[in-house]
């Protein structure tokens, strides 16, 4: 099989690897299915082809597209021009993508809408996901219910809907929850490898990054710990089902 090119961005070891797998876990992938990259220690190859893989994976980070430039480490700026680089290749053949968290911010970006922090950004915790009438005939969300929870936490956000794409997920804190530009460039604004021992981790590592007061921290994993969210994995599971080739 081609493997699946899974690009991670957080500088945090330890939530790096909790990422990873929980991406192989809600994939269904095995380790030898999957080419990882963490770009906050290496580039990716210039002889790296995107047609020796079946699909683009971006995890999500603690980065903002939408920071001024003087704003960004020096490890911000090289994650973020690397995986822009890649967009054009992915956007102009409609490669199969999927951009989790940080990965809406950067389609968004590289297709031309507004990214910021002005309007819909989301506090650490779960919201309630509602299909679109384009998400309900879209196949990675085949026999999804109507509506479900997914965890989020986001200081930025798209600010409208980028040209070309269809809206497949909304939500009432956030309306752009899942995008689709053409037939297979996705891209999510929630987690969805996240599970709360996954959220649960992320907080005690983020609890100093502005995101909530770290006081709260043990508050919200308690919260998160009564959130029925398991549906979101399953676009994860559907992507990989629906790209993998040999």
């Amino acid at each position: 099989m081609k493997p699946f090119l899974v690009l991670q961005l957080r500088p945090e070891t330890e939530a790096s690897d909790d990422e990873f797998e929980a991406i192989l876990k809600k994939g269904g992938l095995d380790l030898s299915e999957t080419t990882r990259i963490r770009l906050d220690r290496e580039p990716i190859p210039d002889d790296l082809r995107l047609e020796d893989h079946s699909g683009v994976i971006v995890g999500g980070g603690p980065g903002c597209v939408s920071d001024s430039t003087a704003d960004k480490s020096k490890t911000e700026k090289r994650i973020e021009e690397a995986v822009l680089d890649l967009m054009p290749a992915i956007t102009e053949t409609d490669f199969p993508f999927l951009g989790c968290c940080y990965g809406i911010g950067i389609l968004g970006h590289h297709l031309g809408a507004e990214v910021g922090k002005q309007r819909y950004g989301e506090e650490v915790g779960a919201v309630s996901c509602q299909l679109t009438a384009d998400g309900r005939s879209d196949p990675l969300l085949e026999a999804f219910p109507d509506e479900f929870m997914a965890f989020v936490g986001h200081k930025e956000a798209l600010q409208e809907l980028p040209p070309g794409c269809a809206h497949l997920l909304a939500s009432g804190p956030c309306p752009f929850q899942m995008i689709r530009y053409k037939s297979n460039v996705y891209a999510t604004q929630f987690h969805p490898e996240a599970d709360s021992q996954v959220f649960e981790a992320r907080i005690n590592i983020y609890k100093n990054n502005g995101y909530f007061p770290p006081a709260s921290a043990e508050t919200l994993i308690a919260y998160c710990h009564k959130q029925d969210v398991r549906v979101p994995g399953q676009i994860l599971e559907n992507f990989v089902l629906t790209y993998r080739r040999s």
